[in-house]
């Protein structure tokens, strides 16, 4: 589908480094299927795919998929401008094709039907899934084969496992995957789909129960909520699926006999309430343990459910199943991570004549705990200290690393009746031999009251992005003095320190990286940004200063981000004469 490169390096990486989630996806696929990268070479090949075509993975890994597979009906080479395959990949929208011609290894050709859809192949990059059929066995160059009813359905049926690997696998939203697990078997192969749920105390709520009429979804709320505990016995079949036993189908008369359960009771109600008349139920297992059910019901549609058609749920089911695990796995990490983070993170004090808030938000699309910190506390001799901070990392080592850092700034800054520059050069020289900080970068300010009423405000600046002062009239400053090397370096070069005397009403912000940088955008971009969002917000209150603050200004889901406002206490009203 693309030029074949000339490198040889780069031809070896895909040869010998498709991601494995990606391999495993293609060989549950069951059919012939290759994935592609932006430029058309194939990335990944499932075992069935290689022995349809005669070439074994290292044969096809690296190869531009159009050079060497594409062919004509008298097996002649294909122009790109005349494939409807190689225009359908650069089209980036889902596509099939009923009847075209691959090349076998022998040099006979394959008729065969395809469909590629768009396809996330790992490491943050997008590709094509390609998956095909023969229609039959491979001959010479010749006229176009009959296409069949059978190839078509059995096509369907493998586009629709791939759709729903591509769709399934590419969020991490429990509430998004089932909503995209809905919208792929409705209407499709039912009007009704039920999907009930085994939460993680064991507890059976059945999460939708969706109804396609026309073109439109409904939800129907008052048929969903907990359901009763799962018999160990009962052979009914939603029972039997909870327990992951086995896929049944089922309709209104199996559930009309002496119910042994209270679940069976709620079937009996569905079946009631909705109309339907023939379902298949399917359970919903992770490698580890089963999730849930997901049932299917036809009322509306003519044909029954049949035994044949529990293999497609089931592999449908199984699907779902690997995502929603990868999905509560995510939120469950994400969940304990927040609030370890949030522990190690400081209450703020109080300071008489002073307001003060922080945020600390954690990157949407990472699961760990990051190094980003704000801290607040009195000083031995009652001026107030200030520090916002990043050690370098995303994980439970730079988490560790900050507590280990703000702790040890704590006990210095307390001992030490010192400016603020010496106290960081205190802390910098304890880095390496003391703690497991590589490098960190760091403001740390003195804030005290003046004789006049004032405050001012003394700091040193560590390699972080500098300090953005707003007077109540919306004028901006970054304090850019008292700027330093970051922490961890290791050369031992004194630091300077900076004082500035706030005015009446301004506000003060300490923030970190993740709220200024992001991709495709300069850094200078970035504070410009901030500064004329926070310039148009001076006048609000500071904790609705602080939150629309975030939400215009933070990039979406790049890295965590640490904020710490603070606002001095209006001067004395003038006087005029």
């Amino acid at each position: 589908m693309g030029r074949p490169e000339n490198t040889e390096t780069r031809h070896e990486r895909f040869r010998t480094a498709p991601s494995s989630r990606l391999a495993r996806a293609l060989e549950d696929i069951g059919a012939g299927a290759y994935a592609v990268d932006e430029q058309g070479r194939i990335v990944a090949v499932n075992t069935r795919a290689g022995h349809l075509l005669g070439r074994g993975a290292q044969d096809l890994i690296g190869q531009d998929a159009h050079d060497l597979l594409h062919r004509g009906s008298q097996g002649q080479r294909l122009p790109a401008t005349q494939c409807g395959m190689r225009q359908a990949f650069h089209s980036g929208h889902p596509a099939h094709g009923p009847t075209d011609y691959f090349a076998h290894a022998d040099g006979t050709l394959l008729p065969i039907s395809w469909m590629l859809t768009p396809y996330d192949i790992g490491d943050d990059a997008s590709g094509t899934l390609v998956v095909f059929h023969v229609l039959e066995r491979p001959h010479p160059a010749g006229p176009h084969p009959d296409e069949t009813a059978e190839a078509l359905t059995d096509l369907e049926r493998l586009a629709l496992l791939a759709e729903t690997t591509t769709q399934l696998t590419s969020t991490l939203d429990v509430d998004e995957a089932l909503r995209r697990l809905v919208g792929l078997v409705l209407p499709r192969l039912a009007d009704w789909a039920v999907i009930d749920l085994i939460t993680e105390r064991d507890e059976v709520w059945r999460t939708a129960v969706v109804q396609a009429d026309g073109g439109a979804l409904i939800h129907h709320e008052e048929l969903q909520g907990p359901m009763p505990p799962v018999p160990e016995t009962s052979l009914m079949p939603l029972s039997r699926a909870l327990r992951g036993i086995a896929s049944t189908l089922a309709g209104p008369e199996t559930y009309r006999v002496a119910p042994d359960s209270g679940i069976a009771v709620e079937q009996r109600h569905l079946f009631d309430a909705t109309g339907i008349r023939s379902a298949a139920i399917a359970p919903i297992r992770s490698t580890r343990d089963v999730l849930g059910a997901l049932t299917l019901g036809r009322a509306g549609q003519p044909d029954d459910f049949t035994v044949a058609d529990l293999t497609l749920l089931e592999d449908i089911a199984r699907r779902a199943g690997l995502a929603l695990d990868n999905a509560r796995l995510y939120q469950r990490q994400r969940a304990i991570a927040e609030t370890m983070q949030n522990h190690l993170l400081p209450q703020m004090p109080s300071v008489p004549g002073l307001q003060m808030t922080v945020r600390y938000l954690p990157a949407p699309d990472a699961s760990q705990v990051g190094g980003d910190w704000y801290d607040a506390f009195t000083l031995s001799d009652g001026a107030t200290a200030l520090a916002i901070g990043d050690v370098v990392g995303h994980d439970l080592e730079a988490a560790a690393g900050m507590a280990q850092l703000r702790n040890m700034l704590r006990a210095y800054a307390w001992s030490q009746q010192k400016p603020p520059s010496r106290i960081v050069d205190r802390l910098d020289e304890a880095i390496m031999p003391i703690t497991d900080v590589a490098m960190a970068t760091l403001i740390f300010a003195r804030l005290t009251r003046t004789g006049d009423g004032r405050w001012e405000l003394s700091w040193t600046n560590a390699g972080h992005p500098p300090p953005l002062l707003i007077t109540h009239d919306g004028l901006t400053e970054y304090l850019t003095d008292g700027h330093g090397i970051l922490l961890g370096t290791g050369t031992g070069t004194d630091r300077p320190d900076a004082t500035i005397t706030l005015p009446p009403d301004s506000t003060l912000l300490l923030y970190t990286d993740g709220l200024i940088e992001a991709p495709g955008r300069t850094l200078d971009e970035g504070l410009d940004e901030l500064r004329q969002h926070a310039a148009a917000l001076a006048h609000r209150p500071l904790t609705s200063f602080t939150d629309r603050l975030l939400r215009r200004v933070r990039p979406p889901g790049l890295d965590d981000v640490a904020l710490l406002a603070l606002r001095t206490p209006p001067g004395p009203p003038a006087h005029h004469s």
